[in-house]
């Protein structure tokens, strides 16, 4: 079934024109979520001119692919060249790189390249860890708004370009660039004139802008004294309703799994298209091949410089993963494997396509040939890939910027045993009003949310992510009973996990059944002594009154993670309830040295120099507070209330009128009330 390579050459070869060469630039160019059928040169709606520029004066494959089906994988598969389960990054909260990784940015900087990445969305913010290597890591998304403003979790293409441009152009000798751009995903709104053009295809109307976008930087380096090897590629595609998935991240079809990839030397006019299945982890070894430095004999991809060296792509395996949905949503984990233009798909219910004759994967041949789907699992258990361990928790600011972009974590309990009934395929209405139900939530719609999460439990009564936002909505309605009892049923539904227990635990003790929980949570952390756990114990001991054992539980915290900044803060609110001032302030600042975003840190420092008698600085400090986590309502409130007291009576009610419209009424209505009365005499 596998195809030959073909190649279609003008003029000189491609292999000419990669020719190794160490005195070049690098710009790899990724585009999130763009398919591989969507540009102009593969064929595709959207206009393209930019990349189709670049495609035409080198190498481009039509058929690449991903590893991974989510954007931080992805990127690290093409920044190490290693597959998912070699470089630890399962879905886009969690996972960390293992230290000492060496990933193209490493290896270049040591070769003497100045390294510069600039990236347009939050899933790579440099705090996941994709960093070794760079000079400039411009990826921190706390400039973008200001104020009482809310932190935006992407960047609009332009703004990158125009960052990257500004690197570049300062730089005298040989750099490495990684430009990022995130515009073709969702939600899809093209700026004009492509919102009018593509109007009723919103998608390729970002495609299109996200390559006008790039002109500018392709343009300024096209006359540069030094050539520059360009690489563009997607991180993977979009389903657009293929097999019934809307976006991405549930299923590893070509929709989402095939990418474009173009490797272009600016100013040459070679172009070549080749057949030859390539992979994201050809990337690096290829950069590092035209670059004439030595390739690593242990990365598992292979040079795609010359035709020789793409001969023997067909009979290769590539593997590829899709994991979000058993690591959030405990539905059957999804793995396969590319050989030449077969596809295999492990699942309960297994797949395999022909993709030279099936290229929409239509017809599932895993029953009619079963021998052939033998011997691809055979292949595909050749890569002895582990299934994920299970995610560290992120910090809640963290799940909500991903949340914002559509990305859902429930932190699922692992089963023993996958059925048929927890394959994907089953399940493709369950995710889509999982996902729409986040949607409500973050739009504070709680009642019609609560309503899909009930949906979705009267199918899958064990599946702890609806449960746990089902009851978070009643908590923030002020229904903690209801809260409780969501947790409880959940829990009895044999769905434990430990972000369950410790959500139910923090439900109970701020219902006063403290006993309760820190009976709970001292099970917990004695089980399984995680961070979550001894902060929520610490926690619920302060909130008991036994601040002894709360800061010794905190101290338990600190031998697992010296520098963890929500631990200081927890010190420091134990110190300061005891009014041990200059221990607060100490813990306090120690949180914001270990991250300077700290919003509780610097609300912290507010309520200890408040308590000082010092309401400049505090007044300061809750701003910044503010500034890092505008849905900080404790400080917003505080200070709101101090500037009126101040006479700052604008920017009282600026603050004040911000914490009306978007405090939580279940947690904080009585506060809403006083503030409105407020507010009504500021007028």
């Amino acid at each position: 079934m596998a195809a030959a390579a073909l190649a279609v050459a003008c003029g000189r070869t491609t292999a000419e024109v990669l020719a190794q060469d160490s005195n070049r630039n690098v710009l790899l160019i990724t585009i999130d979520t763009l398919r591989g059928d969507a540009l102009a040169c593969d064929g595709g709606p959207a206009r393209t001119p930019t990349i189709d520029a670049l495609a035409a004066s080198g190498l481009r494959f039509s058929f690449a692919h991903a590893h991974a089906v989510v954007t931080l994988p992805s990127h690290a598969s093409i920044l190490t060249g290693l597959y998912p389960y070699q470089h630890n990054y399962r879905e886009n909260a969690g996972y960390r790189l293992p230290a000492g990784t060496q990933t193209l940015a490493t290896r270049l900087k040591a070769a003497g390249f100045a390294t510069g990445a600039f990236v347009a969305a939050f899933p790579l913010d440099a705090r996941f860890g994709l960093t070794p290597g760079f000079d400039v890591y411009d990826g921190r998304f706390d400039d973008v708004g200001s104020g009482a403003e809310f932190l935006l979790p992407e960047r609009p293409a332009p703004i990158v370009v125009a960052r990257a441009l500004e690197w570049i152009r300062a730089r005298s000798g040989r750099w490495f660039a990684w430009v990022h751009l995130y515009e073709p995903h969702a939600p899809y709104r093209p700026a004009a004139p492509f919102d009018s053009e593509y109007a009723d295809r919103p998608y390729y109307g970002e495609v299109a802008a996200a390559d006008r976008a790039l002109a500018p930087l392709v343009d300024a380096l096209r006359g540069a004294a030094r050539p520059t090897l360009v690489v563009v590629t997607g991180d993977h595609g979009e389903a657009l309703g293929d097999h019934g998935e809307t976006t991405h991240g549930l299923f590893a079809y070509e929709a989402t799994l095939h990418v474009p990839l173009i490797i272009a030397p600016l100013g040459a006019h070679a172009p070549e298209v080749s057949n030859a299945p390539a992979r994201h982890i050809d990337i690096a070894p290829t950069v590092l091949d035209a670059l004439g430095l030595p390739v690593p004999p242990e990365l598992p991809g292979h040079s795609l410089r010359t035709r020789a060296d793409r001969d023997g792509a067909a009979a290769r395996a590539s593997y590829f993963e899709a994991m979000e949905s058993m690591l959030d949503f405990g539905f059957a984990p999804l793995a396969g494997v590319l050989v030449g233009r077969e596809k295999y798909i492990e699942l309960p219910l297994p797949e395999l396509y022909d993709l030279s004759k099936d290229a929409g994967e239509t017809a599932n041949l895993a029953a009619r040939a079963g021998e052939r789907a033998r011997a691809l699992a055979a292949r595909l258990g050749d890569f002895h890939a582990p299934l994920p361990g299970a995610p560290h928790p992120e910090a809640p600011e963290v799940a909500a910027r991903l949340r914002a972009l559509g990305y859902v974590s429930g932190s699922a309990a692992r089963k023993a045993r996958y059925t048929e009934r927890d394959d994907p395929k089953q399940l493709v209405d369950v995710d889509r009003l999982m996902h729409d139900a986040v949607a409500l939530d973050d739009g504070g719609k709680l009642r019609e949310a609560i309503a899909l999460y009930q949906r979705i439990l009267e199918t899958r009564p064990d599946m702890m992510a609806a449960s746990r936002h089902l009851a978070f909505d009643r908590w923030r309605l002020g229904e903690t009973g209801a809260a409780i009892a969501a947790l409880r049923a959940a829990l009895g539904a044999g769905a434990a996990t430990p972000g369950a227990q410790i959500q139910l635990a923090t439900y109970l003790s701020e219902a006063g059944q403290s006993t309760q929980a820190i009976e709970l949570l001292q099970a917990a952390a004695s089980a399984e002594p995680t961070l979550d756990a001894l902060n929520a114990l610490g926690i619920a001991y302060a909130r008991s009154g036994r601040h002894a054992e709360a800061l010794a539980a905190f101290a338990r915290s600190l031998e697992i993670d010296p520098g963890n900044a929500m631990t200081f803060e927890n010190i420091g609110a134990v110190h300061l309830d005891a009014g041990r001032l200059g221990d607060a302030k100490q813990a306090f600042e120690r949180a914001i040295a270990s991250n300077p975003e700290s919003s509780q840190g610097h609300a912290g420092l507010a309520m200890v120099a408040i308590r000082q008698g010092d309401r400049r600085t505090a007044i300061a400090a809750w701003e910044r507070a503010v500034a890092l986590q505008p849905a900080n309502f404790d400080a917003l409130y505080d200070l709101g209330i101090q500037l009126a007291e101040d006479g700052q009576m604008e920017a009282a009610r600026r603050y004040l009128t911000q914490f009306v419209r978007t405090a939580p009424r279940g947690q904080y209505g009585k506060d809403i009330d006083r503030v409105s009365a407020l507010l009504g005499k500021l007028r």
